[in-house]
């Protein structure tokens, strides 16, 4: 019998999503799919086996007109490292799997779990746990400071919390590592595929706003991938040996003078902003100073980098990877509340497009701010997703009720990192030719809707740039 995959599309002016199945049943042979059982199409017929080179017309085109948008961000998931380590390595990321703490350790779980139930998420993770062993760290801290307790509990849990952030910031360099030495065809094709996908977001001509790109990642996959690809990014840290967290340095931009025009910089192309939401493996508070430090890709242990000068007394305790271990709700929102200031103004404004990539829609301050998004009607929503096996993106798409303003590409084939990159995003270039071809065409033969799906995508890419 047929394996059946089931795909959401939603896309142009389609009035509701559309599932179709895809069938595995004959390796290595061409995905074909059909609509599923009570999906209805207007561009489909109800018993029409099609495959990608249908989809692609209706895909391509609308991604690449929306990809010109005047305002234009990015919100990548731990889908894109996941899919990236595994074109190369061929095997998962390391997770994040549940721990142990020596101390209070039942106490924790039963809060991380009630924390995970009260968002949405089957299952508490590492992430809820260090969130609850901070607050009770804290509150401990408080009662000793005004009891003087002798017992001393808060810093046996200090000590466990501590091992904890340095096993988990282990973690992410495994994985790290676990790219970076790779076989050579393998990390040389891996990385093809990620400078590809960056490059299709980033490919904006200089006289348009920069594209702004959102991570929930603390590993490094895109900054290796934008070095890779010569791809500029801005972010708050100013500075080169160490380079220290800003709050001043949002507007900061690269221009250049053209040879033989004076008074007239203009914007130069391949630069991108960047914004990691919930902190870096490499980010540390040190001395209530946000570094940023000089950890190599791919290291396999943090604890030579932490004995930096600049550094001295930092442990695992004082990275910056969400949330946080600081001792005071100043210092605790920042420099978060900053990151996530950046995130609402670059998204919450007329004429905005986000695309969100591998994110499982799990963070409700995030959902929060797209939700607010939407509610300018200029603005559009874009989700691609491998799956959504625990029904949250479909949630939040019933929830936020904007449905003309969202698309939806969900499944193994129409989320999948690498055939999305090979049929699907436009061209990872500013392709000025293309542009002129279409405008040929056009005044030539007046053909508004070619049937090259090539041109196709310029004729609406043409449209975007003159909006």
């Amino acid at each position: 019998m047929p394996k059946l995959d089931n795909q959401i599309l939603k896309s142009r002016d389609d009035k509701a999503p559309i599932i179709f199945s895809k069938d595995t049943a004959e390796a290595g042979a061409e995905e074909s799919f059909k609509l599923a059982e009570g999906s209805e199409c207007s561009w489909l017929g109800k018993d029409e086996t099609f495959d990608a080179s249908k989809l692609r017309p209706r895909i391509e085109p609308w991604l690449t007109a929306l990809f010109q948008s005047e305002h234009f961000a990015l919100l990548v998931g731990s889908g894109l490292s996941h899919a990236v380590h595994r074109i190369a390595t061929q095997k998962p990321l390391p997770g994040m799997e549940q721990v142990k703490f020596t101390h209070y350790d039942a106490e924790i779980n039963a809060e991380a779990r009630n924390s995970a139930a009260h968002a949405g998420r089957q299952s508490d993770n590492i992430e809820d746990q260090i969130r609850v062993a901070n607050e009770l760290l804290r509150g401990l801290e408080i009662i000793e400071g005004v009891t003087r307790d002798p017992k001393g509990k808060a810093v046996g849990l200090k000590k466990a919390l501590t091992q904890v952030l340095e096993n988990f910031a282990a973690s992410i360099l495994k994985g790290e590592n676990g790219l970076i030495t790779a076989k050579t065809e393998e990390l040389e094709r891996a990385f093809n595929y990620l400078v590809s996908f960056l490059m299709s977001f980033a490919s904006r001509t200089g006289t348009r706003d920069r594209l702004q790109i959102f991570t929930t990642n603390y590993d490094r996959y895109i900054e290796a991938g934008a070095e890779v690809a010569g791809l500029h990014l801005l972010d708050r840290f100013v500075g080169s040996l160490s380079p220290i967290f800003r709050s001043s340095r949002l507007d900061v931009d690269v221009h250049y003078n053209p040879p033989g025009i004076r008074g007239e910089p203009r914007y130069l192309e391949g630069v991108a902003k960047f914004t990691k939401l919930h902190g870096s493996l490499d980010w540390v508070n040190a001395n209530n100073i946000i570094r940023r430090m000089a950890l190599p890709f791919g290291a396999e242990s943090i604890q030579p980098y932490l004995k930096a000068p600049g550094l001295v007394g930092v442990e695992a305790l004082q990275l910056m990877i969400y949330p946080n271990s600081a001792k005071d709700r100043e210092t605790a929102a920042y420099p978060y509340v900053e990151l996530f200031r950046d995130f609402a103004a670059a998204i919450c404004r007329p004429n905005s497009t986000l695309i969100s990539f591998g994110y499982s829609f799990g963070d409700e301050h995030i959902n929060r701010v797209i939700e607010d998004m939407l509610t300018i009607p200029s603005t559009h929503l874009v989700v691609i997703s491998y799956g959504d096996p625990l029904g949250r993106i479909m949630q939040m798409y019933e929830k936020m009720g904007r449905h003309a303003q969202i698309t939806l590409l969900i499944g193994s084939h129409l989320g999948d990192f690498q055939t999305l990159v090979d049929n699907y995003l436009p061209k990872p270039a500013i392709d000025r030719t293309t542009f002129r071809m279409a405008e040929l065409l056009k005044s030539r033969w007046g053909t508004n809707q070619p049937e090259n799906p090539n041109q196709g995508a310029s004729q609406d890419t043409k449209e975007a740039t003159e909006l």
